[in-house]
């Protein structure tokens, strides 16, 4: 019985492989002439929907083909699984050039005569880095001018088949799914693909890989550009390659192609701010010997003598401030005077990088015939689902036809609804801070107690100081909550998106985007705010503490500053966001991978086609590009946010960019099915995104400059109170110490032993001493150092913003020779209609009415002359 069933298997299999003589890179009909440009998928289910989805199915494809689409299907018999049917559609070139019109898709009309850039004498040495000519330019660069039927012989069309790249063809073919009629139900005409997917009439509509990537396809017709990406763009190996845009724009369309455009684009400029950060990295770390103030905490005749205040309630003791000697010269590496320089800098580099990303931008705008480009049609088209849930319907001033609406009633109840959720999760992270703050408060005790009374820490505990341990602890414990929040939000943003029902898509991403943003700006950022901007700045002095809750006294900052801390912070929170995040993108498509390939390797080469195994492949959503943007700004804002506090970050971020790239590329090219190609001129609502976090840089820098580092202090004791001439930082130290008189101690703070007999201890602060008038109330220096912080901060953010906006306006947003190129397009294209309008009316003139005709022929040569004039 089991060989009968085994010779039955073989006769399937026989039988399959003598129907279909296809290998399974096969990318056309069953003549090998027609090429799949969509397939669509569903399962035969015998539910109670099931009737219902035959006829939307019969009805559906019944309308494809009156609009001139072909289509054969393939027999579940034939699937893998023998449960899928597959539906594959062929745009003919009389549909193609039709809807090519309508879409106002623009064609070469002539080779482009400009001559191109003189050439960088710098290309000899940057070769290893570029990439063959062939992939960076796969077609010749024309001159194009949009697609009009009547006109066909203007075009360079040398082959029907291929004069429309397959990116194009799926584009068309989409268009025409999305405004396919299916029936009527419930009195409601019901169109498109999107619909049919929501209720399961369909499973998947993609169009199709053009070969495997990690072989070439043996029909010799085929273009393989999915193996060329995947050889020469989405290996790690070819991380220092540059990036093959104009064939990424080809396979993928515009909207990915400039999003890997803005990304490489931001990496590049990423390595000058990379260079200048070491080397301000490099400059704190040779100096850290000169530093003065770590000399004189270091010192045991002057840090070992100064008896500092405990730093809790009751359990902590006195202690040396030269127990914080290492800590204090790690410090230094992040404190100097290059930390002002980099805070400059980067508020300038922003500008540079945003400036020059427009220039870029408009130079593919051009190269990628997207100058004219309006927002398509299709991103303004109703949502399904704001048909489907509007019920009431009002006339389109513009069309004159009825349309559904949302009552403003209903939008203010859902706006009210998703504006309290959104502020109910803002809230939920500041109490979650609030909590890690806490959490800082009530361990940081804990810390000081164990690392005085523990023998077995006495070797670390100049590096690994109570604040250091409690800022370690406390900023690990910050980005577990970060992600916790983040995978919740996630859902529930998109959740009250829906809620909403946006009119139009864009609509509804632009909405999406700005509640992720705001949510992720808070999340990831607010501990970040806390320790640059609160932690240390309202702590109060000995016997009179100031508590948060009314029991847990704030915490202090290390002598040596708050600086360290907030770059431990960052440090933690920005490279565990990108670790983490690559291991999401990397590995679960990987294992996704793995299952795909082995179960192709249990299949005859026939029996898996081409259009099985994209659709064994993941779905690139409508919001895969929303994500990566993302991720992507949030790390634009740990490196010119918080710059100022860790010059390494731009180092951080290249290197997880160069991995970035590869990420992104390898999962687009082998982990998902091919996106639909999509026209976008720009990087959308983002770009005004970074505009708003450069600007909001330049004032968080100047207050870390200010406010957390002890620059300005060093300054004002530098230039106002230094007393030895020789040496103008000695001295500093004991001048920024305060001095209390243990018998002040209230009971509530006094600690519970005082072996030493100490007297007074001293604090962080300018303040008065005991024996004053005016006893622990704020010296004139303080009132001095203030005035210098506030106006450094006013002199620092004027200065950038006045550079930032003078080198916004030296460099134009267009290059001159795109401009030159714009024109001379435009020039020529006017006048070749307009030779080719006048062949047309002399061959009128020939044919008779030659009144008519001359007097059309003279108004049309004198457009001519008028456009030559111009």
């Amino acid at each position: 019985q089991q060989s009968g069933r085994r010779y039955n298997l073989f006769l399937k299999q026989r039988l399959r492989i003598d129907k279909r003589h296809q290998s399974k890179d096969s990318i056309f009909f069953r003549d090998g002439v027609r090429r799949i440009d969509f397939v669509l998928s569903y399962v035969d289910d015998l539910n109670k929907e099931w009737e219902k989805k035959l006829e939307r199915r019969k009805e559906f494809e019944r309308n494809l083909k009156k609009a001139g689409l072909e289509l054969e299907t393939e027999d579940k018999k034939e699937s893998e699984d023998g449960k899928i049917y597959f539906v594959k559609i062929h745009a003919p070139w009389e549909v193609l050039i039709t809807y090519a019109e309508v879409l106002n898709i623009k064609v070469p009309i002539k080779e482009n005569d400009i001559p191109s850039m003189v050439e960088n004498p710098l290309d000899c040495m940057l070769a290893p880095l570029r990439l063959p000519e062939k992939v960076m330019h796969p077609e010749p660069d024309y001159f194009t001018a949009p697609f009009s039927k009547d006109k066909q012989e203007l075009y360079l069309i040398n082959d029907e088949s291929t004069f429309f790249s397959p990116s194009m063809r799926n584009r068309i073919v989409n268009y025409i799914l999305t405004r396919c009629p299916y029936g009527t139900e419930e009195g409601k005409k019901k169109f498109g693909i999107k619909r049919l997917l929501n209720n399961g009439t369909y499973s998947a509509a993609y169009p199709l890989h053009d070969c495997q990537y990690w072989k070439k396809a043996n029909d010799p017709n085929c273009d393989n550009e999915r193996y060329t990406l995947y050889m020469e763009w989405a290996r790690f190996l070819r991380f220092y390659k540059e990036q093959p845009l104009d064939l990424i724009r080809k396979y993928y369309g515009e909207k990915i192609g400039i999003y890997f455009a803005w990304l490489g684009f931001y990496t590049e400029m990423l390595f000058l701010a990379a260079v200048v950060g070491l080397i301000c990295f490099f400059y704190g770390l040779f100096t850290m010997d000169e530093n003065m103030s770590s000399k004189e905490i270091c010192d045991p005749a002057i840090g070992g003598e100064i008896i500092m205040c405990p730093l809790c309630d009751r359990e902590c003791d006195y202690w040396r401030l030269n127990t914080t000697c290492e800590s204090s010269e790690y410090s230094h590496l992040f404190d100097n005077v290059a930390t002002l320089f980099f805070a400059i800098f980067m508020g300038i580099w922003v500008t540079l990088f945003l400036e020059f990303w427009k220039r870029r931008q408009a130079r593919l705008k051009y190269e990628w015939d997207l100058v004219d480009f309006e927002e398509e049609q299709q991103q303004l088209q109703l949502r399904p689902e704001y048909e489907a849930k509007c019920t009431q319907k009002k006339k389109n001033p513009v069309t004159q036809e009825m349309e559904p609406y949302l009552p403003i009633t209903s939008q203010a109840v859902r706006f009210c609804i998703s504006g309290t959720t959104v502020l109910f999760w803002v809230s939920l992270i500041i109490a979650s801070m609030i909590a890690v703050i806490v959490y800082r408060l009530a361990v940081y005790a804990a810390f000081a107690s164990l690392m005085e009374n523990t023998q077995s820490l006495e070797p670390i505990s100049g590096l690994l100081t109570p604040q250091l341990a409690t800022s370690v602890t406390a900023s690990c414990l910050n980005f577990v909550i970060i992600m916790i929040l983040n995978f919740l939000y996630e859902r529930i943003a998109i959740w009250i998106t829906d809620m909403e029902i946006p009119r139009t898509h864009m609509e509804y991403e632009n909405r999406l985007t700005m509640k992720m943003f705001l949510f992720q700006f808070v999340n990831y950022y607010s501990s970040c705010f806390y320790v640059a901007f609160f932690k240390g700045k309202f702590v109060g002095y000995p016997g009179a503490y100031t508590y948060m809750f009314n029991r847990w006294r704030n915490e202090e900052c290390d002598p040596a500053g708050c600086l360290i801390e907030l770059t431990t912070q960052l440090t933690i929170v920005m490279a565990g966001k990108q670790i983490w995040g690559n291991i999401q993108e990397a590995i679960v498509p990987w294992i996704c991978n793995w299952w795909g390939r082995r179960k192709a390797r249990n299949n005859p080469e026939n029996l898996y086609s081409r259009w099985e195994q994209d659709h064994d492949l993941q779905t690139f959503g409508a919001l895969g590009l929303f994500y990566e943007y993302l991720e992507m700004v949030i790390q634009f804002g740990f490196i010119t946010l918080f710059v100022a506090s860790f010059p390494l970050a731009p180092l951080l971020a290249l290197m997880n960019n160069i991995l970035e790239i590869r990420v992104d590329s390898w999962k687009l090219t082998t982990q998902y099915r091919r996106p639909v190609a999509a026209k976008a001129h720009s990087i959308g609502v983002w770009q005004e995104i970074l505009n708003g976090m450069a600007i909001l840089s330049v004032v968080t820098n100047a207050f870390i400059v200010a406010f957390t580092s002890d620059m300005i202090p060093r300054l004002v004791y530098y230039y106002a109170y230094s007393e030895n001439e020789d040496s103008p930082m000695s001295g500093y130290i004991n001048n920024s110490l305060s001095v209390f008189q243990i018998s002040d101690f209230p009971d509530r703070n006094k600690p519970k032993m005082n072996p030493g007999n100490f007297v007074i201890c001293r604090y962080r602060d300018y303040r008065y001493p005991p024996d004053h008038e005016r006893k622990y109330l704020h010296t004139m220096q303080f009132w001095h150092i203030l005035a210098a912080k506030l106006a450094f901060i006013i002199i620092m953010e004027h200065v950038v913003f006045i550079v930032k906006f003078f080198v916004a306006w030296m460099i134009p947003d267009v290059p001159a020779d795109v401009k030159a190129k714009i024109k001379r397009e435009k020039y020529l294209t006017q006048k070749i209609l307009h030779e080719y309008e006048l062949e047309k009316l002399k061959e009128k003139l020939c044919q008779g009415d030659k009144l008519a005709s001359e007097k059309e022929f003279i108004a049309t040569e004198g457009r001519m002359e008028l456009s030559r004039a111009m």
